[in-house]
């Protein structure tokens, strides 16, 4: 085994969605440099053209594409086949957050939050695994939670936070599932990240409280979540399957 950083990972074909937000960038940006070819999905597809733009190393490609669209995860994981030769690792950081009194909740919230964060997860994790079964020779899925999936969630994030309770057991599930195909499926669970979902419909007064729960003092860069991201599809992590890596500053211990 190589002892760099991105073990394994030169020339393989590595899927990020959510890929022109704060975390998401950050993952594309470091698969790039640890020699991956990226294929970056995002929402708006001049904000992907402008990040595949900018990454060194081998050619990249982007996506765009709306994940609530229940057709998109299969079509998503076949045109990176297409274009790449095939699948090794998915990295699925997408997903949307409505901070809101639980009082407020509406029946559209809870859909959208339930459309994009669980069932476009499970559906492109099945795909992506799929995908690596019929290719054989193993991959890596590593889906994004947060520390809410342990917490229940502050600041009106109940919803999102039950969503990203799912995504562990999700996790879970699909690493006893494809086990024995060799793909390694794990979580990583961030606490507090320097993006703008981060501060979205969250008072100043709440996010100063809540920086103050950190005993690191302070709030992830989100390059602190990609080597994470990194370091689980690498050559490091080979027997690493199941598992929710909490990042969170040791705000969280479990």
């Amino acid at each position: 085994m190589s002892w760099s950083a991105g073990a394994g990972l030169d020339g393989k074909a590595v899927l990020v969605t959510g890929a022109a937000g704060g975390i998401g960038r950050a993952v594309a940006t470091a698969f790039a440099a640890a020699g991956a070819r990226v294929a970056a999905h995002d929402l708006r597809g001049e904000d992907v053209d402008a990040l595949v733009g900018e990454l060194g190393g081998d050619p990249h490609v982007g996506f765009a594409g709306d994940l609530r669209d229940p057709e998109q995860p299969a079509a998503l994981v076949g045109a990176v086949r297409e274009r790449l030769g095939r699948i090794d690792a998915l990295i699925h950081v997408a997903a949307v957050i409505l901070r809101t009194d639980v009082a407020s909740v509406t029946v559209e919230q809870i859909d959208l939050q339930q459309e994009v964060n669980v069932r476009a997860a499970f559906l492109l994790n099945r795909a992506a695994a799929e995908a690596m079964r019929e290719q054989g020779g193993g991959g890596r899925i590593v889906n994004f939670s947060s520390q809410g999936w342990w917490t229940g969630g502050y600041g009106g994030s109940v919803v999102y936070s039950a969503t990203k309770g799912a995504i562990v057991s999700m996790t879970r599930g699909l690493a006893r599932t494809y086990g024995r195909d060799g793909i390694l499926v794990n979580a990583i669970a961030p606490g507090a990240v320097d993006t703008p979902m981060m501060t979205e419909g969250l008072s100043r007064e709440a996010f100063d409280n809540f920086v103050a729960q950190i005993p690191l003092g302070r709030i992830a860069r989100p390059a602190e979540l990609a080597s994470v991201a990194v370091f689980l599809a690498s050559d490091h992590a080979s027997y690493v399957s199941g598992a929710t890596i909490n990042v969170s500053g040791a705000q969280l211990m479990y």
